[in-house]
C-alpha cells in the first residue's frame, strides 16, 4: 500500500493482520480461530481472549467467500465506506477489507475498481477497503480526513457473539416440474399448451383422489378387494392312464 507510514496504526494492522487462524495462546482450546480485533491492543483474538479486553473497542471480523468482511455497520463508525460495494449476506450488509485475486481480467466490463480493475456494479468506485485507502493515499497522501473517532465499539448483543462465518442467502420454493413436447420447463403458474398448469396439476390430483375412494369403497362393500381367480387347472391337467376292464 502507497504511504502506508501515513496511516494509524490498528488500520494498518487490521488490514494486514491474518484472521480466522488458531489463536497462538488457546492452541489446543475449540473455537480458536481469530475473528476478532481489538483496536485498542492493534491485535486480532479469539474468543477465549475476551476477558482482558473487555473495555476495549473490538470489531468482529466475519468470512464470507473465504475473504475477511466486516458489517457496513461498524466500518462506518471507523472511516468513510462510500463508494466500496457491498454485499448482503445473511441479512447483514458487509464489505470486503482486502481486494480478492482475479484469476482473469474482467471483460465487457463498464465499471471497474480504480485500484485493482475488479468488475463493480454502479455506482462503486472501490471493491474493499484497501482498494479505497491506496487510492486516497496515492492521490492525497493522508487519511485523517476519511477517518472518524470511535470511541465506542462493542461486538453484537442482539443475538451473542456468532461465530463470524456468512454464507449467501438462499430461499427454497415449491417446485413443480412440467415438461412440454418441446422438452422444456414449466413452473407453477405458467400455461402449457394453453392450460394453466395449476389447473392441470388439480386435474390429476383429483384423479389420484378418485382412483383411491372407488377402492375404498369396494372394500367396503364385499369385505374385500376382488382378487382375479387363478387360472384354471383343466386346462394343463394330463390325462391319466386309460382304464381297461378286466379280463374274464
Amino acid at each position: 500500500m502507497a504511504e502506508s507510514s501515513n496511516l494509524p496504526t490498528w488500520l494498518e494492522t487490521l488490514l494486514s493482520e491474518k484472521f480466522y487462524e488458531a489463536c497462538e495462546i488457546h492452541h489446543d482450546a475449540r473455537k480458536n480461530e481469530k475473528n476478532i480485533f481489538c483496536l485498542d491492543c492493534c491485535v486480532g483474538i479469539c474468543p477465549h481472549c475476551l476477558t482482558p479486553h473487555g473495555s476495549h473497542r473490538l470489531l468482529q471480523i466475519r468470512r464470507y467467500v473465504y475473504h475477511d468482511v466486516i458489517r457496513v455497520g461498524d466500518a462506518e463508525k471507523l472511516m468513510d465506506c462510500s463508494y466500496v460495494q457491498s454485499y448482503t449476506t445473511n441479512s447483514a450488509k458487509v464489505v470486503f477489507l482486502n481486494p480478492r485475486l482475479q484469476t482473469r481480467a474482467c471483460r465487457n466490463s463498464s465499471n471497474t475498481c480504480i485500484s485493482c480493475r475488479r468488475a463493480l456494479q454502479d455506482p462503486y468506485f472501490f471493491c474493499s477497503i484497501f482498494c479505497k485507502i491506496n487510492h486516497i493515499l496515492r492521490s492525497e497522501g493522508m487519511m485523517s480526513d476519511y477517518l472518524y473517532d470511535c470511541e465506542v465499539l462493542t461486538l453484537p448483543a442482539e443475538a451473542g457473539f456468532d461465530d463470524g462465518l456468512m454464507t449467501p442467502d438462499s430461499v427454497l420454493e415449491p417446485f413443480v416440474s412440467l415438461r412440454t413436447s418441446s422438452g422444456s420447463s414449466a413452473s407453477n403458474g405458467a400455461a402449457v399448451g394453453g392450460v394453466d398448469c395449476r389447473t392441470i396439476i388439480s386435474t390429476a390430483t383429483t384423479e389420484i383422489v378418485r382412483k383411491k375412494r372407488s377402492s375404498k369403497s369396494a372394500v367396503r362393500a364385499g369385505g374385500c378387494v376382488p382378487v382375479s381367480s387363478p387360472p384354471s387347472e383343466s386346462g394343463n391337467r394330463r390325462k391319466g392312464l386309460p382304464s381297461r376292464s378286466p379280463f374274464l
